[in-house]
Formats: C-alpha cells, sequence, structure tokens
C-alpha cells in the first residue's frame, strides 16, 4: 500500500512495486489537502489506471484540522512555520498505517536519496512504512528510471514528470523553495557521503562555498 501523491517519487515507486508484485497486490490511497493541486489528484489517477491498480481518495482536511485545534492552547502565540506542515503528512503517516494494520499490507515509503540525506522529509510522516524502495536513489536518477520505465510502456503520467517537484504543504510550494537544483545537490551528497570528500575538497571541486557548507550541515543534521 503506498500514499500515490501526484508526484514522481510516488509514481515511480508505484510502478516498482507493480512491476515486481503485480497490479493485482498493489493498492495507492490519495489524501488530499488545500495545497494538493488538482493535477496532482488526476494524475494520481491516472498512474493508478494505467497499472490497473485499486485506487482510493482519503480527504485529510478533518482529521488535520482537529490536531491543529488540539494544539491551539500549546502554540498559542507562535507563528505557523515547518510544523504544520509535517502534520500533513503525520495525518498522512497515520491513515497508511490504519490501512497496514487492517489490511495486512505493507506500507512503502517514497522518499528517494536526496531528500533523505538532508532531511527534507517528515520522521513519522512519510518515513513512516515498511520499506523504502528507492531510499538508494539520487533525485535525477529518479527522472532518469522514470523515463526509462516509460519506454518500455507509457504508465507514468507525463506531466508528473515534467513538472517541478513540489511537496505541496503549503501555497505554491517548490522544491527549490528550499533546496538548490537536484543536479547540484545530488552530486554534493554523492561526494560528501559516498566519496568522503571533506568540505574543502568539494569546495574545490567547483562548489559554492556557503552552499556546501548549508548541505553539510543539512546531511549532518539528519544523519541519526
Amino acid at each position: 500500500i503506498i500514499g500515490l501523491s501526484g508526484g514522481i517519487d510516488s509514481a515511480l515507486t508505484t510502478t516498482i512495486a507493480v512491476d515486481a508484485l503485480g497490479p493485482s497486490k498493489v493498492r495507492t490511497v490519495m489524501m488530499p489537502y488545500k495545497f494538493t493541486a488538482n493535477i496532482s489528484v488526476k494524475d494520481a489517477n491516472e498512474l493508478a489506471q494505467n497499472l490497473g491498480i485499486e485506487h482510493h481518495q482519503i480527504e485529510i482536511h478533518d482529521i488535520y484540522e482537529a490536531f491543529v485545534n488540539s494544539l491551539q492552547k500549546e502554540f498559542k502565540g507562535k507563528n505557523k512555520d515547518t510544523t504544520e506542515e509535517n502534520l500533513q503528512s503525520r495525518t498522512r503517516g497515520v491513515l497508511l498505517m490504519a490501512l497496514s494494520n487492517k489490511s495486512g499490507y505493507l506500507v512503502l515509503t517514497t522518499g528517494n536519496k536526496s531528500e533523505t540525506a538532508v532531511g527534507y522529509s517528515t520522521l513519522y510522516g512519510d518515513t513512516a512504512g515498511g520499506f523504502a524502495v528507492i531510499k538508494d536513489v539520487p533525485k535525477t536518477l529518479v527522472y532518469d528510471l522514470a523515463n526509462y520505465r516509460n519506454n518500455i510502456s507509457n504508465v507514468i503520467p507525463k506531466r508528473t514528470i515534467k513538472r517541478p517537484p513540489t511537496a505541496e504543504l503549503s501555497p505554491d510550494q517548490k522544491d527549490s523553495d528550499s533546496l538548490p537544483d537536484y543536479a547540484v545537490l545530488d552530486k554534493i551528497i554523492e561526494l560528501y557521503v559516498e566519496k568522503d570528500y571533506s568540505p574543502t575538497s568539494i569546495v574545490d571541486s567547483g562548489f559554492n562555498k556557503k552552499l556546501v557548507k548549508t548541505i553539510i550541515k543539512l546531511i549532518d543534521r539528519s544523519e541519526y
């Protein structure tokens, strides 16, 4: 069972699961909120139809608002921040795990290596599940794999591949608001995590010093 968002990561994860197990053994759930674009809902439906899998939609508005209302007293006088964004993701995680418990299905998480490395994900939210299918796949390779799979048979909607990546947890949100271009990010992650380059060596390889410092800080904070 997979939380299908209309984005590239969940689309690739779902396609891999269907290729491995067959359509009868894969279920997807779309859990929209007010920041979810209509095209995300449509693309999720299209992917599910193309793969021939069971697909459901569960609105999270009332559940999320119940969390927010319960925390109103504790949050009084504090501005909205990533806490509220994470609550949306955790609402979805709770629903997926409930469906998993009830059905016996295994939740597949959809986070890629780039996001995981720098903490662009939510503990107990999109990280909640039993197996992380693309945990070792950098974002740039996610796109390559999606295009490769579509060359075999055209199942992933073109718009899913072409759209700028977004978590859709706030208005008009894009990954590029918080992260550098994935081609740059993935290379820094590779040098620091895989090849054990020092920050100085990465900068000497041609990367901006301030950017390298920022990315390494994110990686170090997320390592646990």
